[in-house]
């Protein structure tokens, strides 16, 4: 019974994860596009992109429920190439927004609303990491400990988030908004590369992959 129960408390994390995200994509693409802010408009998709994962994820948790030892499912793997392409083509948007940027010699409205997405992300996030980690371990599952290690990747990029929002906001530093966008990137990057290598059979925790 309370395996039963730790899986469902997992089951539920992941449920949250996915709303989270929705309604944090929509805030930051709203306000990022609103505001002129790349980097807050690029966190807005990344969410999205943590959606598809997410999905991925509670289908996971489903199935180690019934059979912790089994195998990822063709889902599974189609939802993680799915992730790690679009993780591909936001960097890519990103790096594009970069160049146009400096072109045009553009800078944000404000960075305000970066930096209050940012922190309500972080504290989300934290809680979140700490929450999956508490059942991974009680439930003795490397992978919904692999998840919990993932979700630190997502509070790196709030923080890049915020601290080029502050420095622009506190500063109107011209480069800081340019700089943030390039440090998730750089994250948008890595998470891509993971995917991919979690698609073809490797386990990761976001830290390092193994065959």
């Amino acid at each position: 019974m309370e395996e039963h129960n730790l899986y469902r408390s997992a089951f539920q994390l992941s449920l949250f994860t996915i709303i989270y995200n929705v309604i944090e994509g929509i805030v930051s693409m709203v306000m990022g596009y609103a505001d002129a802010t790349l980097s807050l408009f690029g966190f807005g998709v990344d969410s999205f992109i943590e959606v598809v994962s997410g999905i991925g994820i509670a289908v996971m948790v489903l199935r180690i429920k019934s059979n912790p030892n089994s195998l990822k499912s063709n889902f599974e793997i189609s939802a993680l190439k799915i992730t790690g392409t679009a993780f591909y083509f936001l960097s890519a948007g990103l790096l594009t927004g970069i160049v146009f940027n400096l072109i045009k010699h553009h800078k944000p409205e404000t960075t305000l609303w970066g930096v209050i997405i940012s922190l309500v992300s972080i504290a989300v996030m934290l809680w979140l990491m700490n929450a999956k980690m508490k059942v991974g371990k009680q439930l003795n599952s490397a992978a919904i400990i692999a998840d919990s290690n993932c979700t630190k990747v997502c509070v790196y990029m709030s923080l890049v988030l915020l601290v080029a929002s502050l420095i622009y906001e506190l500063t109107g530093f011209a480069y800081a908004d340019l700089i943030g966008t390039a440090g998730l990137i750089y994250f948008s990057i890595s998470e891509g590369k993971e995917a991919f290598d979690k698609a073809k059979g490797k386990k990761c925790d976001c830290e390092k992959c193994i065959e």
